[in-house]
């Protein structure tokens, strides 16, 4: 992106970008990867000089697994992660191993069904990574100072004199948010100043990569390490300080805390990242302030416990990212008060549990260490919310709203032509190899999916603008009743009994559901995907 000095070209008219993400953890780089992939003039800054290399949040979601593969990285990550191994409670001589997280059922819908262990250091690299080779460059050592915005335009000025023009600026910057303080939006909860935990990732010699280790301690002095993938042999070291203990991170003085509460035949060594964490419990009163909104930890910060925080902001940026398209499109720019009002009520529910497993984690209760669906976020749902009202039409077991679960496709899907068009194109393309609902959803596009003959015609007539996020067409089943069990799983899925067109949201949740007989239009302003169109100028809320 072309770098701005005059300070006055945004004043002027002069954007460098569509969009400016401030922010270059795994958030912000989500988002800037949804953006670029859009075709939408982006640009990332971060105030650090260099790529976080912590490990810090290392638990990815099955959710969050289906964002990735959205995204196209879900493979790369479950290459460079692993399996969480088990629990092993050291008491005395006694070792009492568990498994801290639950499989998600068949039931779910979705190809990933168990969480990833992949520290940060390793999904932001992925991230980079893919955002590069999109051709865009992240902007470190550039500090926001101060960020300011009229009507139609906002200015962003960093430290080293800069000054960046764009039509709307995304805070991904953390707890401590410029964007947010800009934007003058409350950051309610607490911090609290006695809980501390030194966090360290080094190499531990004499300690098997078997276990998540816990050694609890009397007075608040446990200590845990966890194996964190990769041939480097690297734990994630988690040690309880009191509010009177000295707080020294050097190499030694970690070794010998390591030693004098694990064990002494254990050496601590090539420590790469050390860091004091305090709990912070917080909520922004809002997610927009005109053409300023927010993202992640800057919008909502959580305790470690049940690896919430960075898969609610990764999911946070995937929600936002396709509205910003529609917006910059035409679409009215109530639009973008939807994101706030489907994501805000997440971000409470998992602040509630999140705080809830801490408590137990702190206690070493049994209960406190175990993670099951709950956390998965594979049951969130915008049903209700202001893009999916509750009077509109369901299937037997899904709603506007809901997420639109993974199957499989049968066989003859893979022969089936896609009977629309991709925007005005008039693209005429086949399924090719994809052989899951999950290979058809893929990409920055709308997805509608016909179940039955009547539902393939009314899918061919149902008309899209030409501006905006495109759509594409499957008849994924020319009937609705089952011939084989992939026909019967896939119409179970989606609880189709009749002939029936769904519509889904470029990030994966249901947008609208057609049944036999029903209008197929979206322009006459009574139904909720008519909210999505750059031409509708409909408010969204």
């Amino acid at each position: 992106m072309p770098e701005s000095h005059d300070t006055s070209r945004a004043a002027a008219g002069a954007l460098d970008a569509d969009v400016t993400v401030i922010g270059a953890g795994p958030v912000g780089l989500a988002l800037t990867l949804d953006l670029a992939r859009r075709g939408i003039p982006v640009r990332v800054v971060e105030r650090e000089e260099k790529r976080f290399q912590g490990s810090r949040a290392k638990g990815i979601q099955p959710r969050t697994l289906e964002v990735l593969d959205d995204l196209g990285l879900a493979d790369a990550a479950r290459a460079a992660g692993g399996a969480y191994p088990p629990l092993g409670l050291h008491v005395g001589p006694f070792t009492k191993a568990w498994q801290m997280h639950a499989t998600a059922p068949d039931s779910a819908g979705t190809p990933y069904p168990d969480v990833l262990l992949l520290p940060q250091y390793a999904t932001t690299a992925l991230l980079q990574d893919a955002v590069e080779r999109l051709g865009v460059r992240v902007d470190f050592g550039a500090r926001a100072v101060e960020i300011t915005q009229d009507e139609e335009t906002c200015t962003v000025r960093l430290e080293d004199g800069r000054v960046l023009g764009s039509r709307y600026v995304v805070g991904a910057d953390g707890g401590s948010s410029i964007v947010r303080k800009a934007a003058g939006i409350a950051f309610e909860g607490t911090t609290d100043e006695t809980d501390r935990m030194i966090l360290v990732d080094a190499t531990v010699d004499g300690l098997s990569r078997g276990h998540w280790h816990i050694w609890p301690r009397l007075r608040g002095r446990g200590i845990a390490a966890c194996p964190l993938p990769g041939d480097a042999g690297r734990f994630q070291i988690m040690i309880k300080i009191r509010p009177d203990d000295p707080v020294d991170l050097t190499g030694t003085a970690l070794a010998a805390l390591l030693r004098r509460r694990a064990g002494t035949s254990l050496t601590l060594r090539d420590i790469t990242w050390s860091s004091v964490f305090r709990p912070n419990i917080r909520l922004a009163e809002r997610y927009r302030d005109g053409r300023l909104l927010l993202c992640g930890d800057a919008a909502h910060v959580h305790t470690p416990a049940g690896a919430q925080g960075l898969n609610t902001g990764v999911q946070d940026a995937h929600n936002l990212g396709w509205k910003l398209q529609q917006v910059l499109a035409g679409a009215d720019d109530a639009l973008l008060d939807s994101y706030e009002r489907e994501r805000r009520p997440v971000a409470a529910q998992v602040l509630g549990r999140s705080t809830e497993l801490y408590e137990g984690l702190r206690r070493t209760r049994p209960s406190g260490l175990t993670r099951g669906p709950d956390e998965h976020q594979l049951g969130i749902s915008y049903f209700g919310g202001p893009l999916a009202p509750s009077d509109t039409p369901r299937t037997a077991n899904l709603r506007c709203g809901d997420r639109a679960p993974d199957a499989v496709l049968p066989r003859a899907t893979e022969r089936t032509r896609v009977t629309g068009a991709t925007g005005a194109m008039g693209e005429t393309a086949t399924t090719g190899s994809a052989s899951r609902l999950f290979d058809l959803f893929r990409g920055p596009h709308f997805t509608a999916l016909a179940f039955g003959a009547g539902a393939a015609t009314a899918l061919a007539r149902l008309p899209w603008p030409p501006g905006g996020v495109p759509l594409r067409r499957h008849t994924v089943l020319p009937h609705t009743t089952p011939r084989t069990p992939d026909e019967a799983a896939l119409l179970t899925a989606y609880g189709i009994t009749e002939d029936t067109v769904v519509l889904v949201r470029p990030d994966g949740y249901i947008g609208d559901i057609r049944h036999k007989g029903e209008e197929t239009g979206y322009g006459n302003g009574n139904r909720p995907a008519q909210a999505f169109h750059p031409c509708s100028r409909r408010s969204a809320g």
